[in-house]
């Protein structure tokens, strides 16, 4: 139970900052770091307990990699988009008692939710291939012990520049559970989007495992 707990905490984090941050500044740079830092915040607290997966892509890639039991992949799911959930509510619940308004939660999206107007095609591709980036980073830091005491570092930079590139194309998902909450308690296009980004970082991920799998040697 513990390790649920962590991952709904993990998450929690990196949603309520990582969303938060953009939402009020609307800045790339500082929305990119803001999801960065909470990564590497959050792995040096909890990744002792539970990984600090804190994302359902993650999880994934650690099933495939048989690191994790399928058991802990759904317990890890679940705490991992309540999580998600509570962040995004509590940050509606700020934003509710502010001048910015709540219609803008974080969502990610292509076309007019776009930035840059990526079409779906493109905002798949981009999903996809920052996601794997992301996981096969991860995968490669944590299956050496001798770069433990780097890892939450090295993935939360990673983290922060797959943000600089995919923010203005799709707002940055590579993590399922960040996409849900924004999506559903926003409503409208982006819930009607949200399947990109659930789907894309979920083959991402799959990708990633097995390429991984295939080219790296791991003990």
């Amino acid at each position: 139970m513990k390790k649920y707990i962590a991952e709904f905490i993990g998450t929690l984090t990196l949603v309520l900052f990582g969303t938060g941050i953009a939402v009020i500044t609307g800045n790339f740079l500082a929305t990119a770091l803001a999801f960065g830092f909470a990564i590497i915040a959050s792995a040096y607290v909890i990744g002792d307990i539970s990984g600090c997966h804190v994302n359902p892509a993650v999880s994934l890639a650690m099933l495939i990699s048989k690191k994790i039991s399928f058991k802990d992949f759904i317990g890890y799911v679940i705490a991992q988009i309540a999580g998600a959930f509570a962040a995004t509510g509590i940050l509606y619940f700020i934003l509710s008692s502010t001048n910015l308004g709540t219609l803008a939660l974080g969502a990610n999206g292509y076309g007019e939710l776009s930035a840059f107007n990526i079409t779906l095609a493109g905002a798949l591709i981009a999903e996809v291939i920052l996601t794997f980036i992301f996981i096969y980073t991860i995968l490669g830091v944590t299956s050496d012990e001798k770069k433990s005491n780097v890892a939450g570092i090295v993935i939360g930079l990673t983290l922060t520049f797959v943000h600089l590139l995919g923010i203005g194309l799709t707002g940055t998902s590579v993590n399922p559970a960040r996409s849900l909450s924004p999506a559903v308690i926003q409503g409208g296009e982006a819930l009607s989007q949200v399947w990109v980004f659930i789907v894309a970082p979920l083959v991402g991920a799959v990708i990633a495992a097995v390429v991984f799998k295939c080219l790296n040697k791991t003990k």
